[in-house]
């Protein structure tokens, strides 16, 4: 039922897209006489309903929208775009996201922020990517949770040369309400996150993450929401004090990198992406749900066919190729459609169970279908399916690329 609705929603974008496509080359036309390209100042939003099915979440349905504007000229300034989401979803989950990622004029400055308020619940499953399933459920390996989150991150970066930045940023992470759905200590049922939170000093029903970070990036990709050249690369050192709120002292290192190589001459849209970034704890302890995390990345679009959360613990890496190409079907619109063939590889520690790094690493592969809604800020509207090497899968529906 889930994919039917999934595929009926898609069906409908894609014959509006179709049938619109003749009214909006010849909107586009007469707007190249005026502006031959995006213009200053200019808010392109791409709303549309959410309707997808997660591993983690369900059905999710609710609204999103993609906008981008550049700040300052197109010729001298990067474009500046933002992800923003409310959704509900059948486990009972009421999400709100705010993700803007903004270069103001000349690209001097570069903000970016991460917002979530979530009442929520999700499963987890031990730390490290070795366990297959966990004592609490043999078939499935998951131990249910819910709780509230409120997540507040804002960095501010100042173009130092072309292309690189450095700056400072604050971090706030306040879990509470955590309800721990398969514990039960009386009968000596003890969940990973139980065990976790009580040995390492932490309350196992609320608790907080506030830090400053120092950071450097390095950006000379052509589009933030759907680069065809260009590399990223990133690392944030993140202090959290108990003077300035946390549960714990602790610290933190990110370090990240995304390249994109063409594979064609005469089409651009065709390319390989490539994505790397490793967390760690570098001291002190972090609490259990803010531990490193797959899927918990700034856009949460880390590990595709696995539910957010399912590998944890004090390091974790990732890796993900992509091949990315462009579907000419239309004739009317030869840039309406795309596809992508994707694989990404996981993997995390666990001290207290003497895992390491590189023990076990997780895969998984899929495809995915591209549907163009704006051909000025390359926002795409895709649909992924992932599959593990141990069967675990799942659809995806959003906006703009993945990275």
């Amino acid at each position: 039922m889930k994919r039917i609705t999934i595929l009926t929603l898609l069906l409908s974008l894609l014959s509006s897209q179709i049938f619109a496509s003749d009214l909006e080359k010849k909107k586009e036309k007469e707007e190249t006489k005026k502006n031959d390209g995006p213009v200053a100042g200019k808010l392109y939003a791409s709303p549309i309903p959410v309707i997808a099915s997660n591993p983690a979440f369900g059905l999710i349905y609710g609204v999103a929208t993609s906008g981008a504007m550049f700040m300052g000229d197109p010729e001298t300034t990067r474009m500046s775009s933002a992800l923003l989401t409310a959704t509900y979803s059948t486990k009972n989950q009421l999400m709100f996201t705010f993700k803007p990622t903004i270069y103001t004029a000349n690209d001097e400055w570069n903000f970016i922020g991460d917002y979530r308020v979530f009442f929520s619940s999700q499963n987890t499953y031990g730390l490290g990517s070795d366990k297959a399933v966990t004592p609490i459920d043999q078939s499935l390996g998951e131990q249910p949770m819910e709780f509230d989150m409120i997540r507040l991150y804002q960095t501010g970066l100042k173009q130092i040369k072309p292309n690189f930045y450095a700056g400072v940023g604050y971090h706030l992470d306040m879990i509470s309400n955590i309800n721990d759905m398969t514990l039960n200590v009386e009968e000596g049922v003890i969940t990973d996150h139980y065990k976790y939170s009580t040995e390492k000093g932490f309350d196992p029903e609320e608790y907080n993450l506030s830090g400053v970070s120092a950071n450097i990036l390095y950006d000379s990709r052509d589009n933030v929401a759907n680069p065809y050249t260009g590399r990223y690369a990133y690392a944030s050192f993140k202090y959290n004090p108990t003077w300035l709120g946390s549960t714990k002292n602790s610290s933190t290192l990110w370090l990240e990198y995304r390249d994109y190589f063409s594979v064609s001459k005469n089409n651009e849209r065709n390319i390989i992406a490539v994505w790397t970034y490793g967390n760690f704890v570098t001291s002190g302890d972090m609490p259990y749900m803010l531990l490193p995390a797959l899927g918990w990345d700034q856009m949460g679009r880390s590990g595709r066919a696995f539910p957010q959360g399912r590998f944890r613990g004090e390091n974790l890496m990732y890796l993900e190729a992509e091949y990315r190409f462009g579907l000419p079907i239309v004739k009317s619109n030869p840039d309406l459609l795309g596809g992508v063939i994707f694989a990404n590889a996981t993997t995390a520690s666990s001290e207290m169970d003497q895992v390491h790094l590189f023990d076990e690493l997780q895969v998984a592969v899929g495809a995915g279908l591209r549907i163009q809604i704006n051909k000025k800020t390359r926002t795409n509207l895709s649909l992924d399916y992932g599959i593990s090497m141990k069967g675990e899968g799942a659809f995806y529906l959003g906006l703009t690329e993945y990275f």
